[in-house]
């Protein structure tokens, strides 16, 4: 693993980051306190490319690698994990699993509005009753004629209120995970309605909503792969989806490091700077090293990915490791930042915020820990 960046992967950080201190940290503030971005930032995202990492260009993205898909997001980490939610679950989630288990017909159909940010997708896996047991789930798709009906509830689904299409995965066969299938469902479909989800803890800015289904008719042209494939097509996609979350912890960390280094230079107490004091350099240390870890962790991952290689244990340690670290980080960034750390004039209180539920989305803290027990011992603890 080559563990230096290329003129190209280095160009593009250096876009985004400066991209992202004009026209998304000045406001990010403001999109936390009224609970939702600005969506013309969507298609600004768009233009820059972050739609389109790793997207062939044929499809409407713009290419590039998986080492430069994790610098994309843990510069949108640091800046606002509500927009990087938005983008890793349109094209990561949603587009990235078009791309890999789709029809032509369907990549047409959707890649280049995706890839661009003209288009928006969502991810219907969870529902009310099914977190981390996701083969339980309910939601049921029916033949009918050429076509199927599909009728549930999905829960905590970001990007929900503002996505054009929505992958459902849906039951068509017995219980388990062989009975599940997926579908790619226009959300402007009859039947199809979504409620928002306020009041959240963090990611304040992304919308996430709870969508109803009731006989929504969609072709059977629209599912994705065969029958029976969807619980494995999504695992697939939460394996690639695991790298890009802690991608963007690694920007939360780094985001919270900058904060304190800054801050702990300026701020004066007892006739001295705070990063004179021990305690204080203690805690900042633990953040350096711990950004370094978690980013060679997701590097890792990312890396296997693009060498066409094995690469779900690694997802799974960089993003319980990195999600981890970042509530450590944010929460050291508010003991040192004090008083001041809690309150939304600085960014700590928001990073300890977004990184809280980096734990459990996509596969909790607790889940990733079984699946890297059952790599290491070969002894599976699921029921």
């Amino acid at each position: 693993m080559n563990l230096s960046l290329n003129d190209e992967q280095r160009a593009f950080q250096k876009a985004a980051r400066d991209f992202l201190e004009h026209e998304v940290i000045p406001y990010r503030v403001e999109w936390d306190r009224r609970e939702s971005v600005d969506l013309a930032i969507v298609p600004k995202l768009g233009e820059l490319g972050f739609f389109g990492l790793t997207i062939p260009e044929q499809y409407g993205g713009i290419g590039g690698d998986y080492i430069t898909y994790s610098l994309g997001m843990e510069e949108l980490g640091r800046a606002d994990s509500s927009v990087r939610g938005i983008v890793s679950v349109s094209m990561g989630l949603v587009g990235k699993v078009i791309l890999s288990h789709g029809t032509e017909e369907q990549k047409q159909q959707w890649l280049p509005g995706i890839a661009t940010g003209r288009l928006i997708g969502c991810f219907g896996l969870t529902e009310p009753d099914t977190g981390s047991d996701a083969a339980s789930l309910s939601t049921r798709a029916v033949k009918s004629g050429s076509d199927y009906l599909i009728s549930g509830q999905k829960m905590f689904i970001t990007n929900g209120m503002w996505a054009d299409v929505c992958l459902v995965f849906a039951r068509t066969g017995g219980p388990g995970p062989k009975g599940v299938s997926a579908f790619l469902v226009p959300t402007d479909s009859p039947g199809f309605e979504r409620r928002e989800i306020k009041g959240k803890l963090g990611l304040r800015g992304q919308t996430t909503a709870e969508l109803f289904l009731t006989d929504v008719r969609v072709p059977e042209r629209a599912r994705l792969g065969d029958e029976g494939e969807g619980f494995s097509i999504a695992m697939h996609s939460l394996d690639k989806g695991r790298m890009s979350v802690g991608a963007g912890c690694v920007g939360i960390i780094q985001g919270c490091l900058e904060a304190v280094i800054d801050y702990s230079k300026e701020r004066k107490q007892f006739g001295r700077s705070l990063a004179s004091f021990q305690m204080i350099q203690d805690m900042i240390a633990d953040m350096a090293v711990e950004a370094d870890a978690a980013r060679l962790l997701v590097w890792r991952a990312a890396d296997l990915i693009e060498r066409e290689q094995p690469f779900g244990v690694e997802a799974s340690k960089a993003k319980y490791y990195a999600s981890e670290a970042a509530v450590r980080a944010a929460n050291n960034a508010i003991q040192i930042f004090g008083g001041y750390g809690y309150v939304d004039e600085y960014p700590v209180q928001k990073y300890m915020r977004d990184a809280r539920v980096m734990t459990l989305y996509e596969g909790t803290s607790q889940i990733q820990k079984l699946l890297i027990g059952r790599d290491v011992t070969g002894v599976s603890a699921f029921l």
